[in-house]
């Protein structure tokens, strides 16, 4: 292995004296280097269009999509999982992710558990991986074995597989139909790759898992529809969500979401056509979850 090849390790002249600046020139510093993040995400936009086109159509196989990676790259692939349950009222089984070392490892550094190709292949078979899965593999430095033995192992069971990686020529991109290599540069702390290239990794995560759900029908213009209330935040921007969409008053979302025990999406449909709950739940499955465009 050497590191020192790497892109996301190389020293940044621009931050050379960093440990010797002002608290404001430190923050001017980092701030300057993040900006060049969404510039370099841009470039790689045809590649990240192509894999999200991938993802929607083998979920609509009934296909899921899984996260696997190790340390920052792994919590972040965890991270975008998690939020899609609550945001848009997905099975939590359908975005899955995975970190090398497990649950423990979301807090604490788990000692070589991201140097075992084996421990990937056990955690994907732990969740009965199947052909109509897409693997996605994270690894800021595009090497890491954890994440090679899940692509690898995906592979072998004919799963579509991406990469994201923040180096030139990963050598995850090797086990990848879809690589996408984010050329974020050296960090302002060399190696410290959870920041610039860490930003980078969600950036397209979010992309990725928010642009699968709009495909899938999640969102109403750009409203979240299918967000599960489960909290009096969420409530009240169900509330909120269901007065954007009709233009109505807070009290007649209210009486409507009542109606449709809080479910945003048959709420809306209520009130655009004025069906009851259980029409408005057959047009919704009719049009594969979406708000039929004739119904707006």
């Amino acid at each position: 292995m050497n590191l020192n090849q790497l892109d996301t390790e190389q020293s940044n002249p621009d931050s050379l004296h960093i440990d010797e600046m002002s608290t404001i020139d430190i923050l001017t510093t980092i701030n300057n280097e993040d900006q060049k993040v969404a510039l370099a995400v841009k470039e790689v936009l045809p590649k990240i269009s192509i894999t999200v086109d991938c993802i929607y159509y083998q979920m609509c196989k009934g296909g899921r999509l899984i996260y696997i990676g190790a340390g920052t790259s792994g919590r972040l692939g965890i991270l975008d999982a998690s939020e899609c349950p609550p945001t848009y009222g997905v099975d939590p089984r359908l975005v899955q992710g995975l970190i090398a070392g497990g649950k423990e490892a979301l807090t604490a550094a788990i000692e070589g558990a991201e140097d075992s190709q084996d421990f990937a292949v056990e955690d994907l078979k732990n969740i009965h991986l199947t052909d109509k899965d897409v693997v996605c593999g994270i690894a800021a430095s595009g090497r890491t074995p954890y994440v090679i033995g899940g692509l690898e192992y995906a592979r072998t069971l004919g799963c579509q597989t991406v990469s994201i990686c923040c180096v030139h020529n990963g050598e995850i991109s090797k086990y990848s139909h879809y690589p996408i290599e984010v050329i974020t540069g050296p960090e302002v702390i060399a190696g410290s790759t959870r920041m610039k290239a860490g930003t980078a990794q969600k950036l397209v995560l979010n992309m990725i898992s928010t642009s699968v759900m709009i495909k899938r029908g999640k969102v109403y213009k750009n409203l979240m529809v299918d967000l599960q209330p489960t909290n009096e935040k969420l409530k009240t921007r169900a509330i909120n969500i269901v007065s954007q969409s009709l233009d109505c008053s807070k009290e007649e979302s209210i009486k409507l979401l009542t109606k449709c025990h809080y479910n945003v999406k048959i709420a809306i449909l209520s009130g655009l056509t004025g069906k009851d709950e259980k029409e408005c739940e057959e047009a919704l499955l009719k049009n594969n979850g979406s708000i039929p465009k004739t119904m707006r």
